[in-house]
């Protein structure tokens, strides 16, 4: 079998820090933090009273009134996300096989604030099985790539992945995949999640997993500092559009960059903490450098997973020192999650995003809110609180989920 190579054409983002691509893009360099007070829900009992929402979005400037009500916030995300993606790759369908065109689209929970209300609903109610006809589409983790093909009339691969918060880069990965081995021409890919909800926010301050530095929302998402506390719950969506080369170079198409091969693999260790010496993310950095044809020393920047938490953000930089041995020292590695907060099941898909457009402007976005370093963590160069210019022809970004699961994306600068 011939396999194909497979570029980035269209990217869409809507974000913490920015409601499209350039808005991203610009609060990444520019260091911005996404982190706020909670307005989606009172969160004045909570234990972490803050998060990382999409400012200033407005279903209604997208969707009429009887339409949106079909959608949970995280496919109202997606939709949208999609919508730019299509959109920056100047796609005309209809001149297309749609046969050969799909989606997969990722969410880790899906429409978490749809069963909420719907649930609170039933239990402050008269006892009578009434739910709205539209709850169980609504909250299904696969319903955003069901939409996205209905909107497009998209015939291809269709399905959502669903590994916690490496979701959206498995998603990535599985799009990569059908393309290169010939099954499809063009994916739309990505992922979007909407979890800042009473029982989102609530489950995972139960789990010790989110910050609670409630004084200081601004600085509280500190990944590999001394003081980091958990993560910052974040929500949103990233879109790409990936394309077989010859596909996208015979319409015209603008090339961003060029995936060139995945790694994905389990810790097999525990539920929800990463494996102490990070052995499943080593192995799928190693194997997604094999199969992009790539070594240790072609790698210029790694976006890390990076979350904050306090065993995670030791044992990433372990496992990259582990493969790269001393040249991990001279590679630029960053968390954006520093500034977008933790998007869960969309944290894959933006974070590519962020890659790419590294790449492509030769900057690599900050790790900001360092204070102290830690002893604990190797002494790499983390990017810390200032965006660096780096020329930069590959690098990998990596997103692990709870479960154990392992994804990472090796993109390149495109060379035809």
């Amino acid at each position: 079998m011939e396999m194909k190579r497979v570029v980035v054409t269209g990217l869409g983002a809507l974000t913490p820090i920015g409601n499209d691509v350039n808005a991203y893009w610009q609060g990444l360099v520019n260091g911005v933090s996404g982190s706020d007070f909670i307005t989606l829900f009172d969160a004045s009992q909570a234990k972490t009273k803050f998060a990382c929402e999409v400012k200033g979005f407005d279903c209604n400037n997208f969707f009429d009134r009887k339409e949106a009500r079909k959608y949970d916030r995280f496919a109202q995300f997606g939709i949208v996300a999609a919508d730019q993606a299509v959109a920056d790759a100047n796609i005309n369908f209809d001149e297309l096989d749609k046969d050969k065109i799909g989606v997969i689209w990722a969410s880790g929970i899906g429409g978490i604030i749809t069963f909420e209300n719907e649930v609170v609903n039933f239990a402050t109610g008269d006892g009578s099985l009434k739910f709205n006809p539209f709850f169980i589409p609504k909250m299904i983790a696969d319903i955003c790539a069901g939409h996205i093909s209905i909107k497009y009339d998209l015939r291809g691969i269709n399905f959502a992945t669903v590994s916690a918060c490496a979701s959206s880069a498995h998603a990535i990965a599985d799009a990569f995949m059908y393309i290169k081995t010939g099954k499809a021409t063009m994916m739309v890919c990505g992922g979007s999640e909407a979890a800042i909800s009473y029982s989102g926010v609530g489950g995972f301050s139960a789990m010790h997993a989110i910050s609670q530095r409630n004084d200081d929302p601004k600085t509280a998402s500190r990944p590999f500092d001394k003081d980091r506390d958990g993560f910052v719950l974040g929500e949103g969506a990233g879109a790409l559009i990936l394309e077989e080369m010859e596909h996208a170079l015979a319409r015209g198409a603008k090339i961003y960059a060029e995936v060139g091969g995945s790694g994905l693999t389990a810790d097999a260790y525990h539920m929800t903490a990463s494996h102490p010496e990070g052995r499943g993310a080593m192995v799928a950095m190693k194997l997604a450098l094999e199969e992009a044809g790539l070594t240790i020393n072609n790698i210029q920047h790694i976006n890390t997973h990076g979350t904050s938490t306090p065993i995670g953000d030791i044992s990433e930089p372990k496992a990259i020192v582990s493969l790269f041995g001393e040249k991990a020292y001279d590679i630029n590695i960053n968390s954006t999650k520093s500034m977008t907060g933790h998007l869960l099941g969309a944290a894959g898909a933006i974070e590519a995003i962020a890659t790419i457009l590294a790449i492509n402007n030769s900057m690599v976005p900050p790790t900001i809110n360092h204070f102290t370093d830690d002893p604990e963590i190797p002494n790499l160069n983390f990017t810390f609180n200032k965006a660096q210019q780096r020329e930069i022809t590959a690098a990998l970004t990596n997103t692990f989920g709870f479960g154990g699961h392992n994804a990472c994306l090796a993109i390149k600068k495109f060379v035809k």
